[in-house]
């Protein structure tokens, strides 16, 4: 499905899993956790830290704490997100009450989305156009060409995008994968646990068809349902879209053309800007030709429904109340349990950090990040990178060959802190106060163009993959670097007042897990330039392999809920930076002590405090609904699995919380995994 605004692939691995809804708190002030950084009013003495780290940590917190009604999890990541979501609150509510030239996008993205009554007047009038040209199509090519088109919310079967070239990313390439389906995974349509949310998208797709005026949407809903059904029988498993090898498949228009008859691929990328393109990577290869053929068998009338829907789909949460509604009553409730539509208010700030996200985010580090942070950062990333350095040589299961080009990749580790060098330029971008849609379609096409104009240029590495205001931070193997937004360097994660046990427990966490990621699975394919080449020997991959499989059996015997375990293989890259982010935030605490004993405060030591910071960055609580969905799309572990399943492989935490054989946590020592 194409979306509003589109980004770049330039961070192929986040931290977090996805956007968090915010609660009515509207404290603009960064949060504090306890004395020395830690609550320890969450722990739960009751439990055994050997048969239940998480909720020892935790468990005093989830059971008091209630996720609010317009969330579907609640915990520190969220309450940094509402933190930030009410500053930038604060900050376009200023800018509508003074406004400037510097502010006047903002503003105006902001003001066309809280004109409510403006919108409800509107009703699904906007769609008209796009709806008219979708129902007059006369063939397939004709759908093909629009859904190309970046002026259009139109939902594409093949969607093209621009990132660096994974095997020269000192040039960009054009990317192109295939979709379709409007729920989050193929496993919605074709497991029989998911049968009745399947039934309640066919109510659904019928009564988004029936808002915007569509023909006998009854039985054009069941089409459409049984037409997305045939894609998801063709699409790749999500752990397939890991591998980095098998999604790398260049051609020539012409070459896919041949490879998948059945769509008008020269329409699409004709209508994108593309028509010359001497080279596109495929990603999912082999669904290809077995979607176009789907797509060459499947009637004109039903194809015209399916885009039509797609449309609505995309463009609901934009327009009317009643198309809202439906829109949030399936996406957001029934998929992920949330109760109550988050305040308008709110989603209006999302909008505008979507689609403007560095503008805000300019002023956004000018009034909350402090420089000192900064620096404090980098000193920690390079206390990590020493550790890791030292565990390289120290590897018995490495060869030296591979060890020395490890370590030069770990050399060549770009870090991004803070917010970019270069702010992102907006002055193309036109923003009208009064036209919501206009808004959204422009945006959408600037963000493209922005694309197509970089297509023949050296990849710009100053280019940050998420705004300054955002909490999270990602590795991006391409360029080699990692990144931590402004958002994310506050308590509990960083707190400068904080016990510096604490900090590495979090923060430093979070850090050595970033670095991790060029060595997991997927990232460890990159060399120190980012070229996607096999640096390794035989052996040292088999070894390599053979320790990530036995992560994986560990990570998929943990049942989150009655039938629902953990995908080892989707999740293996985010699992084992987790392992590679607690083993080397403790190994760089340790080394930062200088020999000296660490202090113990309120009859925790040193070490214990690096466990609890760790455990305290996870803690949250998740809707069942909401946890069933991270568990078939996510390639991150729940919160508990963060915590249980790092720390019964790291073998100080056993001897720091005394955890013994009989406990439930207790691997004995020569099954527990170590990697890095």
């Amino acid at each position: 499905m194409k979306l509003p605004f589109h980004l770049a692939a330039a961070a192929t691995t986040i931290l977090l899993a996805a956007s968090v809804m915010a609660q009515s708190d509207t404290s603009t002030s960064a949060p504090r956790f306890g004395t020395w950084g830690f609550d320890l009013s969450g722990k739960d003495g009751s439990v055994k830290p050997g048969d239940d780290f998480f909720k020892f940590a935790n468990g005093g917190y989830l059971e008091r704490t209630r996720i609010p009604e317009d969330l579907v999890r609640f915990g520190n990541f969220d309450v940094l997100t509402i933190l930030s979501e009410n500053r930038v609150h604060e900050i376009l509510d200023e800018a509508l009450r003074q406004p400037t030239e510097a502010t006047a996008k903002i503003s105006g993205f902001y003001a066309a989305f809280m004109d409510e009554a403006k919108v409800e007047q509107l009703g699904a009038q906007p769609l008209a156009a796009e709806l008219a040209k979708v129902k007059a199509a006369a063939s397939r090519e004709q759908l093909a060409a629009m859904m190309g088109n970046p002026a259009s919310m139109c939902r594409s079967l093949f969607g093209p995008g621009i990132s660096a070239d994974a095997k020269d990313p000192s040039r960009y390439a054009v990317y192109i994968g295939s979709g379709g389906l409007g729920m989050p995974d193929k496993d919605y349509y074709l497991k029989p646990a998911f049968a009745e949310t399947k039934a309640k998208y066919l109510t659904y797709v019928k009564d988004l068809l029936e808002l915007i005026g569509w023909d006998s949407p009854s039985a054009a809903a069941s089409q459409i349902v049984a037409f997305e059904t045939r894609l998801a029988e063709a699409s790749w498993e999500r752990a397939e879209l890991r591998d980095r090898d098998k999604t790398y498949n260049p051609m020539t228009p012409a070459e896919l053309a041949a490879y998948a008859p059945g769509f008008d691929f020269a329409g699409l990328l004709d209508s994108r800007g593309l028509a010359k393109l001497p080279k596109l990577i495929v990603d999912d290869n082999t669904a290809f030709p077995k979607k176009s053929a789907i797509f060459a068998a499947t009637p004109l009338a039903t194809l015209q429904a399916w885009m039509a829907f797609g449309i609505a789909d995309t463009a609901a949460p934009y327009l009317s109340k009643a198309l809202v509604a439906a829109n949030f009553g399936f996406h957001a409730k029934t998929l992920s349990g949330q109760p109550a539509q988050r305040a308008r208010w709110k989603r209006g700030v999302m909008l505008v950090n979507e689609a403007l996200g560095e503008a805000v985010g300019q002023i956004y580090v000018a009034r909350y990040f402090p420089a000192a942070s900064k620096r404090q950062m980098l000193e920690l990333v390079n206390n990590v990178r020493t550790v890791l350095a030292e565990r390289i040589n120290r590897l018995d299961w490495m060869g030296e060959a591979t060890k020395m080009a490890a370590q030069q990749k770990l050399a060549s580790f770009t870090v991004k802190i803070g917010y970019p060098d270069e702010w992102r330029d907006y002055s193309k971008l036109v923003v009208v106060p009064d036209d919501l849609y206009g808004n959204l379609i422009r945006s959408g096409q600037f963000s493209w163009q922005r694309e197509l104009d970089r297509l023949d240029k050296p990849v710009d590495r100053k280019e940050w993959g998420m705004p300054p205001q955002k909490v999270n931070a990602y590795y991006n193997p391409s360029f080699n670097e990692i990144v931590f937004p402004a958002a994310i360097l506050q308590p509990p994660f960083f707190d400068p007042q904080a016990d510096p046990a604490v900090n590495y427990g979090g923060i430093g966490g979070v850090i050595a897990h970033e670095i991790s990621h060029g060595f997991d699975d997927q990232g460890r394919k990159s060399n120190g330039d980012g070229v996607l080449k096999d640096w390794w020997t035989s052996a040292d991959s088999d070894n390599f392999n053979a320790r990530a499989e036995r992560l994986g059996s560990q990570y998929e015997s943990i049942e989150i809920m009655p039938g629902e375990h953990i995908n080892g293989k989707l999740t293996m890259g985010e699992n084992i930076g987790d392992m590679g982010g607690l083993t080397l935030a403790l190994d760089a605490y340790q080394a930062s002590l200088h020999g000296a004993p660490a202090p113990v405060l309120d009859g925790v030591t040193g070490v214990q405090r690096v466990f609890f910071g760790w455990a305290q960055v996870w803690r949250q609580k998740s809707r069942d609904e909401a946890l069933r969905k991270q568990i078939h799309t996510d390639p991150h572990s729940p919160a508990a699995a963060r915590v249980n399943g790092v720390l019964r492989n790291i073998d100080a935490w056993y001897s720091a919380f005394n955890v013994q054989p009989g406990d439930k946590l207790y691997v004995k020592p020569a099954d527990r995994v170590h990697i890095w």
